[in-house]
């Protein structure tokens, strides 16, 4: 990454914080989150941030959202964004 950014003017880093909520547990998997509480039993219908695969999931579908852009101009680790470019146009 150290030689992708050498020679570059601008960086921006992103934290994709709530990205993990944004991807859907399939309706037949729903019931491997379940949870009991005071109030009942609840299932996730979309990623907890808790599930042991979910930072690998997440960063399995950024890296093929933004492949085009991957190691060009964009770095993708967990659910952090680095962006880089010579002008603000190429970030």
């Amino acid at each position: 990454m150290l030689d992708r950014l050498a020679g570059k003017q601008f960086y921006c880093f992103l934290d994709g914080h709530s990205g993990y909520n944004q991807i859907a547990v399939a309706p037949e998997d729903q019931s491997k989150t379940t949870f009991t509480c005071p109030y009942g039993t609840f299932a996730f219908r979309q990623m907890p941030f808790g599930l042991c695969n979910a930072p690998t999931t997440f960063q399995r579908f950024m890296t093929a959202i933004f492949s085009d852009l991957n190691e060009d101009c964009l770095e993708i680790f967990m659910d952090d964004f680095s962006t880089f470019g010579k002008t603000l146009t190429t970030v």
